[in-house]
């Protein structure tokens, strides 16, 4: 595909792009670019018309342009798209680096700060802060020789992190069963078993074929009555990439990346004047300090730990002996029936996929005024991809998303939303923002849609409510229009807010309707599904704040230049000491495999997940006060919070929407922690 035909449309043409060409079209971009900046800097243009707004744009297109690639090596992975991949990498970080570097642009930032504030939008200043505060934290005031240390740092850590998500693919997709006993299937979902058998035909094998993607993992786990089932699931998904289990003699064992990882980070924070990575990191978030982040976790294990012993307490005695890890989301799964009547599997034939779409798309429309309509005709990567317009009241088109949402191979596991094109509108040049959205949910088997559990329907409007934040911006320049320049730490208020409304009984009839019938979710069943929201949550809280506590801790390392995995293992056992209810057995290699700390944006930042989930249960809370889909509120959030994107301070945002600084108790009151 050529450069001219990679930018010059709207949505990408994913078909005509030729894993050959990747590279050569990207480093003839980048080298446009690069004359194009010394252009400018020559110039003298140190104005926001002269210098900023054609930055912006050569950004723009740089995104615009890898953003296709990116994605499809998530998705539809292949050898010869992943070298083309793992080629430009180090070319796109040689080019950001040395534009943060660029000493000249730095003073011409300055210079327009400076002269212009007076005339400059509240949007546009931030923007310029934000540019200012990344030159600093790229080293841009350096000797010239740390700087090119410092590039070469950054271009090693991208190639690193690189492999770290491959050896993850790789591992997951090796990793297979092929079973032909029956009485070892007992108490698998009938879909489930269907798409195994599906997948042992297709190999000219007999009784049930099963992958390691998460559909199968979680169906296992959750009900598969044969222990050593789940024990084989549980040790296979728990050693992926690690120097346990199948994957010890691979090749694929992240145990030096994370390693490699981890120095190369603290090198990073370390040449720019940061005690450690943790620190360094925290100077783009809303949280002012390591201390600060711990504190907050600790307080909310203080909140939480009692909970989770009493609720771990209490399975122990319903399953009447002690628990194995793989033991645990089994019968979790069997109390959780007995006391609520209720299972989630039985509930799968009431949330088929095309139901839910509709529905989740109608709360979108009810709470912003958007409608959003499916057009045929998009060019897609894989049959499975759908696309969607999202359009204003007025029916002019505001923003349009992919939709990715089935488990294959060659597919990264997991949830996540990505930006495909970002909203810009400088001089006469405008772009819509463009989404990407992808789960990984059980496809549709025997003639039927996609059933999904209702934990899976919680799992879409997630990543819908990162969507919402990229594609309803109102922001005009790309960086700081929709997620970009958010708070790590506040980027997932608008998705955690979403997962609400997938829990309120005047929504869940818009999103239920059993395949077969069309009828509704029954009142008796929803009254019941609603009960289980806080079931267990003291003991998924702990868990999450032993990610996070663990994520802190390794970042935060100050006089510990290369720690061996040995080490790493040793700091998360301490962590779990002290807040895990659960202890897992010395075989888990969960590290090996967290991908959101090590390969993904979330180093040194899980705690994001719970910092994010006060904001957003706060911010819910107005809506419970007043009507969830009360017009005067949610225009209030739709203006403050997700047309923003990244043009405020995110504190002060919060504020003009909830008028008042964040609090904890509606999170411990939604969770059922509060005294």
């Amino acid at each position: 595909m050529t450069q001219a035909a990679m930018i010059r449309n709207e949505l990408p043409v994913f078909s005509a792009i030729r894993t050959e060409n990747i590279e050569s079209t990207l480093r003839a971009l980048l080298a446009a670019h690069r004359e194009r900046l010394t252009a400018l800097l020559q110039s003298n243009a140190a104005g926001w018309d002269s210098l900023i707004v054609p930055l912006e744009e050569m950004q723009h297109q740089l995104a615009r342009t890898w953003s296709p690639i990116s994605h499809m090596n998530g998705v539809v992975n292949n050898d010869a798209l992943r070298a083309a991949y793992n080629a430009c990498l180090p070319l796109l970080t040689a080019w950001q680096t040395d534009l943060a570097q660029n000493e000249r642009l730095f003073q011409a930032y300055q210079e327009i700060l400076a002269r212009e504030a007076a005339q400059l939008t509240a949007a546009q200043r931030k923007l310029i802060n934000n540019a200012l505060r990344d030159f600093r934290l790229a080293g841009v005031a350096l000797p010239e020789d740390r700087k090119q240390h410092f590039k070469g740092l950054m271009e090693q850590l991208v190639s690193l992190q690189a492999k770290f998500d491959e050896n993850v693919m790789d591992a997951t997709n090796a990793w297979s069963r092929h079973v032909t006993d029956p009485a070892e299937l007992s108490g698998l979902p009938t879909p489930i078993l269907e798409r195994a058998n599906l997948a042992a035909r297709a190999r000219q094998l007999e009784g049930w074929y099963f992958t390691l993607d998460a559909p199968n993992y979680q169906a296992v786990l959750m009900h598969a009555e044969h222990e050593p089932l789940r024990r084989e699931f549980y040790e296979g998904w728990v050693t992926r990439a690690s120097d346990q289990g199948e994957s010890a003699a691979s090749g694929w064992d992240n145990s030096l990346l994370m390693t490699r990882i981890l120095a190369v980070r603290h090198e990073i924070a370390a040449l720019v004047g940061y005690p450690n990575y943790a620190e360094y990191s925290l100077a783009t978030k809303m949280a002012g300090s390591v201390a600060e982040v711990r504190d907050f976790l600790k307080e909310l294990a203080r909140r939480s730990q009692p909970v989770a012993r009493h609720e771990y307490d209490e399975l122990i005695r319903f399953a009447g002996r002690d628990l194995q890890a793989w033991d645990v989301a089994f019968h979790a799964e069997q109390l959780k029936r007995q006391r609520f009547e209720v299972s989630e599997e039985a509930l799968r034939p009431y949330f088929p996929l095309p139901k839910v779409l509709a529905g989740l798309f109608a709360v979108a429309g009810r709470l912003y005024g958007v409608r959003i309509a499916e057009r045929d005709g998009v060019d897609v990567y894989h049959p499975d991809v759908r696309y969607y317009d999202i359009l204003d009241s007025d029916g002019s088109v505001r923003a349009g998303f992919f939709v990715d949402l089935y488990a294959r191979e060659k597919k990264r596991s997991g949830a996540w939303m990505d930006d495909c094109v970002g909203r810009k509108r400088l001089r006469d040049k405008h772009s819509l923002p463009v989404a990407y959205l992808v789960c990984n949910f059980m496809p549709p088997t025997g003639g039927q849609p996609s059933l999904l559990t209702h934990s899976e329907v919680v799992t879409l409007f997630h990543e819908f409510g990162h969507g919402l934040h990229h594609m309803l911006t109102r922001v005009d320049y790309p960086s700081v229009a929709g997620i970009n320049g958010v708070p790590w730490d506040a980027v997932e208020l608008p998705s955690q807010f979403m997962e609400n409304f997938a829990w309120r009984e005047e929504v869940l009839p818009l999103i239920s309707a059993h395949v077969d019938s069309g009828e509704p979710l029954p009142q008796t069943e929803l009254r019941r599904l609603l009960g289980t929201r806080t079931f267990h949550a003291g003991m998924q809280t702990v868990r999450q704040l032993e990610f996070a506590l663990f994520d802190l801790l390794i970042h935060s390392e100050s006089d510990n230049e290369r720690m061996p995995v040995t080490h790493i293992m040793r700091i998360l056992d301490e962590v779990r000491a002290e807040v895990a209810v659960v202890r897992p057995p010395s075989f888990n290699r969960f590290p090996h495999s967290f991908q959101h700390i090590f390969s993904g944006g979330y180093a040194a930042g899980y705690y994001s997940y719970k910092w994010a989930e006060v904001l957003a249960a706060d911010a819910f809370s107005a809506f419970e006060e007043s009507g969830i889909f009360d017009p005067q509120v949610s225009q209030r959030f739709l203006s403050a919070i997700l047309e923003q994107g990244g043009s405020r301070d995110a504190m002060e945002a919060f504020v003009e929407f909830r008028g008042r600084k964040p609090r904890i108790e509606p999170l411990l009151k939604q969770l059922g922690l509060a005294a």
